[in-house]
């Protein structure tokens, strides 16, 4: 009964020798273990979009673990990117007032390049990272545009620090 014992708790702890933690990074991006993120730009005209932009970005890193942050001095590569569009599009509209819509849908690109720190001319990565979130129209149009952008941005953050992390 010990020998069997034994033997089930050796084969239950051997199914897990293979599991790493993290590890999943792109081959291009193995030596990589701290991303510097500096201010992204903005070429839209909405204000502060830049900075909603970085700070999305940044607690993506955080949250997703992979790398970590740090300043331009001390880091492997640099994440530079550029708000690049915010669109608003119409979900859902009044009956009989067309013109005035009761839920809109944004939108928002964030365009990025991350490089060696380095050596700035070598180009790591690049792409582009999108997200959506929907709002509500209230008496006040632009307050809640403003409220809604965060949460896009958070989505355009978490798809760039996937591309980055996990390759997709």
């Amino acid at each position: 009964m010990k020998i069997l014992t034994l033997f089930a708790a050796v084969l239950f702890l051997n199914s897990c020798v293979g599991y790493q933690l993290g590890g999943t990074k792109p081959s291009s991006l193995d030596k990589i273990e701290t991303i510097a993120v500096p201010m992204f730009s903005n070429a839209t005209l909405h204000p502060r979009a830049e900075a909603l932009a970085t700070s999305a970005v940044a607690n993506a890193l955080v949250q997703d673990g992979t790398y970590r942050i740090g300043k331009v001095e001390d880091a492997d590569a640099v994440l530079e990117g550029t708000v690049s569009e915010i669109k608003y599009s119409n979900i859902r509209g009044r009956r009989f007032d067309t013109l005035r819509p009761e839920e809109l849908s944004n939108r928002v690109n964030l365009k990025w390049v991350l490089r060696d720190a380095r050596d700035p001319t070598k180009v790591l990565a690049t792409g582009s990272s999108s997200g959506t979130s929907q709002l509500y129209v209230s008496a006040n149009l632009q307050t809640a545009r403003n409220n809604a952008l965060p949460e896009a941005f958070e989505r355009a953050g978490e798809a760039l620090v996937s591309r980055i992390a996990d390759g997709y």
